[in-house]
């Protein structure tokens, strides 16, 4: 295999763009590309036609306009290229279906900004994402809006807003006599996840029907020995990996780290940074690829933020990068962070934006599967903080305290060695627990949910960030002493917002009362956390900054608070289900065995009647008759529900899932004394342990 050969061989990349398009045709899209241009339709037709024959010679019949609806998934329709022509066919795409797609758009979630009548919607191209194809069929990478023009995807606000911060921080920057065609933001989406044998996983039906676990008791080993972290990989894991590397790489995607994680049968995989909207697009493919592949090696892929209690749950890490055209990194401090005036006020700025705006960037990553994970296992808790390290944190204290700011330098040092390569010590140590990290020259987002898409939440820093850098140079581009009054402006702005500012252990007993001291959120429900979307404050952030109206920010929060709902809804009647229709027969069967031991034992002597037998089968019967009596009250709590998506969700936040994790304990442990022959599921050990 020639990775270089095979690296975006199913891309319409810039390099068969060049080779197939006519030179102006190209420098047109080009400039679209890099610079934001409006789309000239005029050359449509051209890119169109060459697409088609690139496609049709990689064996595609088909093309599809690829979009992001509200579902965290994506969505394509098919349509063949061919034409009539006589008695006969053509391949043809024409300009018109390259730029606009016509999907019923009345199934799709849409917050109230739609009626089920109302059914039609638009696929807009977005050539700063390029087309790939797969199975046979041309992937246009699109938006996606209603007839009457709201955004119906992620993939629109997300454009949006990163034209605002483009546009925002080229105003900044030009304050410090900085000229730039383009600022871009960059991630790099770290993604989580867990393999399972397939066979076991059908065996399952709350894997299945909800992609987690809802009963299932502690295994004697979970991940309290460490050893499986960065741990050799098992054969089917490398053949897995390698297959999965292979085929994100024929997509363009640059699958760069792999790794087994820390609980038993989690893994990671890192791409190399890119653009935004690009990122997104591939993480999008990432997690479909890894499913697919998944299935080839006849194992499952379970992307759900916390499929096993007990052990690690999965995060993708969302690594925020801020950069121009020319390649200057706006995040990068240099070496004396002190006197760089620029770097300060953009971290200022940053700093400002997390604090003001903490409620939505905590919002944005909010989900049923992320409310597991958050705060546990190497997860942030709920509370939004910034973590900065040894260095800016001590500059920032020398500024907001008024202590006398030592410079550190990265210095020399051996691990004792003498084989070993004298290697510079950073100047700062990295934070796990922190949810908003800077680690050298970007800002780790620590909060976000592996099944999530990665678009929310970049949305959202890219959104607050903007009007942090707008509100800056209006304060700043009125003074004659600009530099004065640039020093004068970043000290105000981290003496207001230095609460946010958490340089400690997040996971401490002390941070939550201090937390609540210094008066920050501490949302640990998806159901308590999405009403920030709601509050005028933060509605304005978006609509200043033209990502949203006022009506989109409102059917995006009842979207996410709808499928809150949806989701614990199905969960809680999986769970009874399984419940009534295995465990409780399940547990009856093991407790009529017993019966039949002690009945027999009985019938030879009275002095052979087994104490624990009978203390066992009686603990049993306790146990599963609570456990239906617990399922009733659950099912109950479900018949009714309130009227409205914030009421409701609250009831499934504060009675349904505490009423599942009622039914869970007794469950689990009964597990722990039923017969394996009896218990009718594959246990955690099965889960985790069986892939070798």
């Amino acid at each position: 295999m020639n990775v270089i050969e095979l690296f975006g061989s199913n891309v319409f990349n810039d390099e068969v763009m060049k080779n197939s398009l006519p030179k102006e045709v190209y420098k047109s899209l080009r400039r679209t590309i890099d610079e934001g241009e409006p789309l000239d339709t005029s050359i449509a037709s051209a890119v169109a036609n060459a697409m088609k024959d690139w496609a049709v010679k990689k064996g595609a019949t088909h093309y599809t306009h690829w979009f992001q609806p509200l579902t965290n998934l994506t969505a394509e329709k098919h349509d063949s290229f061919i034409e009539p022509s006589g008695d006969k066919v053509i391949m043809q795409l024409t300009g018109k279906s390259l730029i606009v797609g016509e999907p019923d758009a009345s199934s799709f979630p849409s917050g109230g900004t739609r009626a089920t009548s109302a059914a039609r919607g638009y696929t807009a191209w977005d050539p700063t994402s390029p087309a790939f194809v797969k199975e046979g069929t041309l992937y246009i990478p699109t938006v996606f809006v209603s007839y009457t023009g709201e955004t119906l995807d992620k993939k629109a606000p997300l454009l949006k807003s990163m034209t605002a911060l483009d546009m925002q921080a080229k105003r900044l920057l030009k304050l410090f006599g900085i000229e730039c065609r383009k600022v871009a933001t960059t991630v790099g989406p770290e993604q989580e996840y867990f393999l399972v044998d397939e066979d076991v996983f059908l065996q399952r039906k709350d894997l299945i029907l909800t992609g987690r676990t809802l009963f299932g008791a502690a295994p004697s080993r979970g991940q309290e020995l460490e050893d499986h972290y960065f741990g050799t990989l098992k054969t089917r894991i490398a053949d897995f990996m390698r297959d999965l590397d292979e085929t994100l790489w024929s997509y363009g995607i640059f699958a760069k780290t792999k790794h087994n994680e820390v609980a038993p049968a989690q893994h990671e995989l890192a791409p190399v940074f890119t653009t935004t909207n690009v990122a997104v697009d591939d993480n999008q493919l990432t997690m479909e690829l890894m499913k697919k592949v998944a299935k080839k090696h006849k194992l499952v892929c379970l992307l759900h933020e916390k499929p096993f209690e007990g052990v690690n749950g999965s995060g993708k890490h969302n690594n925020w990068s801020l950069s121009t055209d020319s390649g200057l990194n706006l995040l990068d401090p240099g070496e004396t962070p002190e006197n760089n005036v620029r770097f300060m006020l953009i971290l200022a700025c940053v700093i400002k934006a997390v604090d003001v705006y903490q409620g939505i960037l905590r919002a944005s990553v909010a989900s049923a599967g992320n409310d597991h994970r958050l705060g546990a296992n190497e997860a942030p808790p709920a509370i939004i903080s910034v973590y900065l390290g040894d260095q800016l944190g001590a500059i920032v204290d020398s500024i907001v305290l008024g202590r006398e700011y030592v410079p550190t330098k990265a210095i020399h040092s051996s691990i004792g060695v003498p084989e070993s390569t004298m290697l510079p010590i950073d100047t700062t140590d990295r934070n796990r627990t922190s949810p908003f990290a800077f680690t050298g020259n970007k800002f780790e987002f620590r909060m976000l949910g592996s099944q999530a898409s990665v678009a929310d939440p970049n949305i959202v820093l890219n959104t607050i960030v903007a009007e942090t850098f707008a509100e800056a140079v209006t304060a700043l581009e009125v003074k004659e002493d600009f530099a004065a009054a640039c020093k004068e402006y970043t000290e105000k702005l981290l003496k207001e917002h230095y609460r946010i500012i958490f340089n400690y252990n997040g996971y401490g007993p002390d941070w939550e009362p201090e937390a609540e001291k210094r008066g920050l959120l501490n949302n640990k429900t998806t159901a308590d956390a999405v009403p920030e979307f709601f509050k005028r404050e933060n509605i304005d952030v978006f609509v200043n900054q033209g990502v949203y109206t006022e009506k989109e920010v409102i059917a995006r929060a009842n979207i996410a608070l709808e499928n809150y709902i949806k989701t614990i809804n199905i969960e809680a009647l999986t769970m009874a289900e399984m419940a009534k229709q295995d465990i409780y027969p399940a547990v009856n069967g093991y407790i009529a065995e017993l019966c039949s031991v002690i009945a027999a034992k009985r019938a030879v002597s009275e002095k052979f009647a087994c104490k624990t037998d009978v203390a066992l089968a009686d603990q049993l019967c306790t146990m599963n008759d609570a456990l239906m009596a617990a399922i009733k009250k659950l099912e109950t709590d479900l018949a009714e529900m309130p009227e409205g998506e914030r009421a409701a969700s609250q009831k499934m936040a504060h009675v349904v899932v505490p009423d599942m994790e009622e039914v869970r304990r007794l469950a689990d442990g009964m597990e722990k004394l039923c017969s394996s022959d009896y218990w009718p599921y594959p246990t955690y050990t099965d889960l985790l342990y069986s892939v070798k």
